[in-house]
């Protein structure tokens, strides 16, 4: 990657990042290592970004009319009926109602696991942090000559143009991302949600759906129909859908929604995912991809067998934040026996959702610490580009690329991890180098 700068001149570079951030830092004063250049991805990677924006929007907006069909009874009732699992009625019927009915997130977030072959795809998220970050980053990089995807100020138009006015009001929970938020908006669009009282202006929810309940003020003073985005239908934030999108009795309806050529895209990105339900099946049949006739067999895998992840779906404060994740193959098998059961005990409350494990490939990127001196980190990366929805055209805005130590199984921001705006790789340079898996 560093093939073309010299030694002295990264150092010179990793340098200038650090000079310029901002006094107050990002995200509530936690540090992360400086990247010497921005992350190089190559064509085969680019083009996939420039087409994963739309089909999730499709995907979205399919999303959106199948629970609305389930409700309706034009689908099968259990659909809805497990999304909308543990969710307090109140918000269920601010999700329903009619003023919300065509609303949909206008900013995507997907955490993609860089691979050899392209992308996995393993979260989803429309209510995303790192914006005001990425957007500092990007101009920063920029600077420097790097051809950063969507350019020095693409992340900041972007959300300019979904957000042009208004506050955005960010929860006690989000706290740590207020001051990347105060550098993208200034200090005076950023509000507090726990006192926010609504007064017909544009609204940035950055509080998860299930801090609505203690929201009292914002509660007491909004109602459906004032502008807020994401909208307020915590049944679209539930990583169930990646398992739903995988069920055989809906592949026509995906089909019809999103287009054969989306559907074979989005199954080439989105691993094989699986609702954790115990209710019974046939004696002749088996879970697909397990080949097993209950779920309480799973409890029993070797740790070979326990390449998977598992997940709270949604609605919990453990779900976001890569907390309420568990790596099978990262257990004992008495304690991943014990979550196999407290998912199949939770199904009606708090659905959890399972995926085969991808660790990605190892990369190397060049890096400063504090000490200022270079390193070169050997890890895998998370890829994780943000589609700004305007008028129903998602635009790629920029992308964030967290690079975490190799020998770490979740791929999440942290202080040991090196983060960097994504890059069109040089021509004259290269892409960042893989190793494989």
């Amino acid at each position: 990657m560093a093939s073309l700068v010299s030694r002295a001149g990264l150092s010179e570079r990793a340098s200038f990042v650090r000079s310029q951030l901002p006094a107050h830092g990002f995200f509530d004063g936690k540090r992360w290592r400086v990247a010497a250049q921005a992350f190089p991805l190559g064509p085969a990677h680019v083009k996939i970004l420039d087409r994963l924006g739309r089909a999730l929007h499709a995907f979205t907006k399919a999303c959106n009319l199948l629970y609305r069909y389930s409700v309706e009874g034009r689908q099968p009732a259990w659909i809805h009926e497990l999304l909308d699992a543990g969710k307090p009625p109140e918000l269920i019927e601010i999700s329903r109602s009619a003023a919300l009915r065509a609303e949909l997130p206008v900013v995507i977030r997907p955490d993609l696991v860089l691979t050899n072959e392209g992308f996995v795809l393993t979260e989803l998220d429309s209510v995303p942090g790192g914006i005001g970050l990425t957007s500092w980053l990007a101009q920063t990089y920029c600077a420097l000559g790097d051809r950063v995807i969507g350019g020095p100020g693409g992340m900041r138009a972007g959300f300019e143009m979904i957000f042009p006015s208004g506050h955005c009001v960010i929860s006690e929970e989000a706290k740590d991302y207020r001051p990347e938020m105060e550098w993208l908006l200034g200090p005076g669009r950023v509000r507090n949600a726990e006192s926010y009282v609504a007064d017909g202006s544009p609204i940035y929810r950055f509080f998860e759906a299930f801090d609505w309940m203690r929201l009292e003020s914002l509660r007491l003073s909004w109602q459906p129909g004032q502008p807020m985005t994401p909208p307020l239908k915590p049944f679209l934030e539930e990583k169930l859908w990646l398992a739903l999108f995988w069920l055989r009795p809906l592949r026509e309806f995906w089909r019809q929604q999103i287009s054969e050529k989306g559907l074979h895209f989005l199954q080439r990105i989105i691993p094989y995912s699986w609702i954790v339900d115990p209710s019974p099946l046939p004696p002749h049949a088996v879970i697909p991809g397990l080949d097993i006739h209950q779920w309480s067999e799973m409890a029993r895998f070797s740790q070979r067998e326990r390449e998977l992840v598992l997940k709270i779906s949604g609605f919990s404060e453990l779900a976001w934040g890569a907390r309420g994740v568990w790596i099978g193959s990262d257990m004992s098998g008495a304690e991943w026996s014990d979550c196999v059961r407290e998912a199949l005990e939770a199904c009606r409350r708090q659905p959890r959702v399972l995926q085969r494990f991808v660790a990605g490939s190892v990369v190397e990127q060049v890096y400063a610490d504090a000490d200022h001196h270079l390193h070169v980190l050997a890890g895998r990366a998370r890829v994780s580009p943000y589609y700004f929805v305007h008028d129903g055209h998602p635009q790629l805005g920029g992308v964030l690329v967290t690079l975490c130590p190799k020998d770490k199984k979740i791929l999440h921001g942290m202080s040991d991890a090196v983060l960097s705006p994504a890059a069109v790789a040089s021509p004259a340079g290269s892409e960042a180098r893989i190793h494989g898996s």
